[in-house]
């Protein structure tokens, strides 16, 4: 199964495929989509959209994962920049069919570095590890992208282990 998570953002949205086949994770892709603030909004928007369109069609994920948005009450702003670049995301998704699942930033730093109070550097260091990648990737919005897509496959093993041993327990 190929995941597609996304860290997405209106200046830099990291994106990275993992693949599951048998429980061996793969690092397929990973990169980012940078747009500048002296862009206009709709242009910024547009480069997103056909930015995760390329992404989707060249590699024809079976899952899209977000990160689910918080909003501090002190950063409406961001938080309204975010939810236009998120809805393009979500958008570019629903084009292709792929299904969305999203997770709270505290359960995927948990599912990857085992803590939800994790920082950026030791998720980093954990995706980097666990999907064998030699070359640190110069924003964090790709790792953080690609624990998303870790994240999944670790809850998805974990539900299918449930469901395993609860038919067990019958």
């Amino acid at each position: 199964m190929k995941i597609l998570g996304i860290d997405p953002a209106l200046q830099v949205t990291g994106y990275g495929i993992v693949d599951n086949a048998g429980g061996k994770l793969t690092h397929i892709a990973s990169g980012t989509l940078v747009t500048t603030a002296q862009t206009p909004l709709e242009e910024r928007l547009g480069a997103i959209y056909e930015g995760i369109s390329g992404v989707i069609r060249k590699h024809r994920p079976d899952a899209a994962v977000l990160e689910k948005v918080f909003v501090h009450h002190g950063h409406t702003t961001t938080a309204f920049a975010l939810g236009q670049a998120r809805g393009t995301i979500v958008l570019a998704c629903g084009r292709y069919h792929l299904a969305i699942t999203e997770y709270a930033a505290t359960q995927v730093k948990k599912a990857v570095v085992g803590t939800g109070h994790a920082t950026k550097q030791q998720v980093q260091r954990m995706v980097m590890s666990a999907l064998d990648m030699r070359q640190t990737p110069r924003y964090y919005d790709v790792t953080d992208a690609l624990a998303l897509a870790l994240a999944h496959t670790y809850h998805n093993r974990n539900s299918a282990l449930s469901g395993l041993l609860g038919a067990y327990r019958r």
